[in-house]
């Protein structure tokens, strides 16, 4: 399989730019062999729940950014086997790991994973029918988030779907420990994010469909689908 199976500018793929995340980046190359357990034990739900109400089919150009442990993305190619399914992280260990688990499981799917900054990707305009993103914003500088958004909107097509799984709260112990948590490892753990980023969104010209609470296992997540 070559880059020509996806809109990509080839030269620019797994050359990580010095940013302000090379913090994150550093401490999620260290988890990549065990973050998916969390995955398995937090997430599974939330990403379930984003895949069915962002009505995803077969055959479609489909991007997932911040794959992580790669449960989302292994979801994606399954639903995807005729399709292109392309997965960024700003990991290039989580990325590599990704590619290699779903290659693994699904070896005749057009899937790939690269390690690229979501701020400024090598894509064209409008050149994915769908955009996933789960848990990515909780971790990007207040700065950063509208200039993320504007990327995924630069790269969805007109009419094209928007899936985000977001960091959910419960106004309780929850909300104190993961306060504290973020204070303590902010690279790790980032921050919940308010009505902020949903007014970012919307901002942003996407139009919100849908929005869903998710918890599992004591931990709450929020999905939101907007549209193009």
């Amino acid at each position: 399989m070559s880059n020509a199976d996806f809109p990509l500018l080839g030269y620019r793929l797994n050359r990580m730019p010095r940013t302000v995340a090379d913090r994150t980046r550093r401490i999620y190359d260290r988890l990549a062999f065990i973050y998916p357990l969390s995955t398995q034990l937090f997430h599974s739900r939330a990403h379930r729940c984003a895949v069915e109400q962002a009505g995803l089919r077969d055959g479609m150009s489909i991007l997932e950014v911040a794959t992580g442990s790669g449960e989302m993305f292994r979801r994606l190619v399954s639903l995807n086997p005729s399709g292109r399914t392309l997965g960024l992280d700003l990991s290039p260990a989580m990325a590599a790991k990704t590619l290699r688990r779903a290659r693994r499981s699904f070896p005749g799917a057009k899937a790939q994973c690269h390690a690229v900054d979501a701020r400024r990707m090598p894509f064209p305009d409008g050149c994915f029918d769908a955009l996933v993103c789960c848990y990515l914003f909780e971790l990007l500088a207040p700065e950063d988030v509208e200039c993320t958004l504007a990327e995924f909107y630069r790269v969805l097509r007109g009419g094209g779907t928007l899936a985000l799984v977001l960091i959910g709260q419960d106004g309780a112990l929850f909300d104190r420990l993961y306060r504290l948590l973020g204070r303590l490892a902010p690279a790790m753990w980032g921050r919940q994010l308010d009505g902020t980023l949903r007014q970012l969104i919307l901002a942003r010209k996407f139009r919100i469909e849908r929005e869903r609470e998710v918890r599992q296992r004591g931990y709450p997540s929020r999905v939101i689908i907007a549209r193009k």
